[in-house]
């Protein structure tokens, strides 16, 4: 069974890969392929705020210290701040233990290079290769040739300075009032502090982790309690992680959402105007928005298109030199600040351009329009249903009826055992309508 996915390992706590005999062999396999003969040998270890933290935290140390590599651990912390500190610290390795926006029993691994980059595929299958094979680790170390765990007290005081540095040295917040939604995640006292410390008034919501309640009900994936509170509090910016942060979706002041997209098109904008925006270009997903890509197009603005996934969008601006790209579902990438997607750093720079245009959120986005967007997700049993032929024909018929006006993509979920449908036109009925069928015939194939 294959252990990495699009955003490394992930699944539910005790059944396999997130079982402790499992995760002790990953972090075996880990240090076994990173270790030098050389330098620190150290690897930062960082987590989301879910009570099976402390289980994989525990397991991935003893593996890791079991083949003489060190571990510093750092508590919860967003995932960029795992990245910024791998490559600020000059360690081996960086760790997020996190499930990002998936609910609390889930869990997984992801791995940063000593570049702050996820790791690339040919060592992630070094690693599973190890994994999966019985005898990969009868030479081991003895004595003192065996890692050691340290613990790193000031890691959010560090990540809170570094992204504070990302906007001009003087400016400030004040007289931004924003309510902050922490998904009772990672970021819960990240972003208000980084705001607040800027002069923001900051009301803070889902601020009180207790193992459980991460991405329940809130955070960048359900709005709904931002939105009402961006109201009730008369706020002029809404702001949401999700349980790791490396996402940010907004609230204006309206209480409409503006998402990935359109915080990457009111950027790809700005860095234009600077003269910042490398060939005039940004990079997102199969997923953005018709609108968006409309929209860049009249401000002579290239936007090219990469598989679902932040980790493909990152391989598509290194190799070119972009500093800008992301997704639809918040994760922005400015390749100028930092390695990933950085749901702190995109407040603030969104704060940061709210005040520097002295105008409200929901007038900046006021000229983008948006196609109808329908997406939809189907458990199933077999993520390659979607390659049966009767799928396909759907699929096919469905493109015939959008008659050029529209998209579809259907497409298997890299972290969780679904298939997604996203039906894109004009006319919200008939998008409705194509995605109920299309997600219909899927549910009935894989019943069979």
């Amino acid at each position: 069974m294959s252990l990495f996915g699009t955003d490394g390992i992930r699944g539910q706590v005790n059944i396999h890969p997130m079982t402790p005999e499992t995760v002790v062999k990953v972090g075996m396999a880990a240090a076994k392929v990173l270790k030098k003969d050389h330098g620190k040998n150290m690897v930062v270890i960082g987590k989301d705020t879910r009570i099976s933290g402390y289980i994989i935290e525990s397991a991935l140390t003893a593996g890791i210290c079991s083949m003489g590599m060190n571990v510093l651990l750092v508590g919860p912390i967003p995932t960029p701040g795992v990245a910024f500190l791998t490559r600020a610290m000059r360690l081996d390795a960086g760790v997020v233990i996190s499930a990002s926006h998936n609910p609390y029993e889930d869990n997984g691994i992801k791995f940063f290079g000593s570049d702050g980059f996820k790791l690339p595929d040919e060592v992630e299958e070094e690693i599973e290769h190890l994994v999966s094979v019985d005898d990969s680790f009868t030479e081991r170390p003895f004595g003192k040739a065996v890692g050691k765990a340290y613990r790193l007290d000031d890691a959010a005081g560090r990540y809170i300075e570094f992204i504070k540095s990302t906007i001009p040295r003087g400016s400030n917040l004040e007289g931004l009032k924003v309510v902050v939604d922490c998904a009772n995640g990672a970021a819960y006292k990240v972003t208000p502090k980084v705001l607040s410390e800027l002069g923001a008034e900051v009301i803070t919501i889902n601020d009180n982790p207790d193992g459980i309640n991460i991405n329940a009900g809130c955070g960048s994936t359900d709005l709904k309690q931002l939105k009402e509170t961006v109201l009730e509090v008369g706020a002029h910016v809404g702001i949401a992680h999700d349980g790791d942060a490396d996402r940010t979706m907004l609230v204006d002041e309206k209480g409409k959402e503006v998402d990935g997209d359109m915080i990457l098109a009111l950027w790809a904008v700005e860095l234009k105007k600077q003269d910042r925006l490398v060939d005039n270009t940004v990079v997102v997903t199969v997923m953005t928005n018709l609108g968006i890509e409309h929209y860049l197009k009249r401000k002579n603005i290239r936007l090219v298109r990469t598989p679902v996934g932040d980790r493909y969008v990152v391989e598509e601006m290194k190799r070119n030199g972009y500093i800008l790209g992301g997704e639809q579902s918040g994760h922005i990438i400015f390749f100028e600040y930092n390695t990933t997607g950085d749901g702190p750093v995109t407040a603030l720079q969104m704060l940061y351009l709210l005040k520097k245009k002295d105008r409200p959120l929901s007038e900046l986005v006021s000229d983008i329009y948006l196609y109808p967007q329908i997406l939809t997700n189907v458990k199933v049993k077999n993520r390659k249903i979607i390659e049966k032929e009767e799928v396909r024909r759907r699929i096919q018929e469905a493109e015939n009826e959008l008659n050029g006006n529209g998209r579809i993509l259907v497409r298997p979920s890299g972290t969780e055992p679904k298939v997604r449908v996203m039906v894109e036109g004009l006319d919200r009925e008939k998008i409705e309508s194509i995605a109920e069928d299309i997600a219909t015939v899927i549910k009935d194939l894989d019943v069979r």
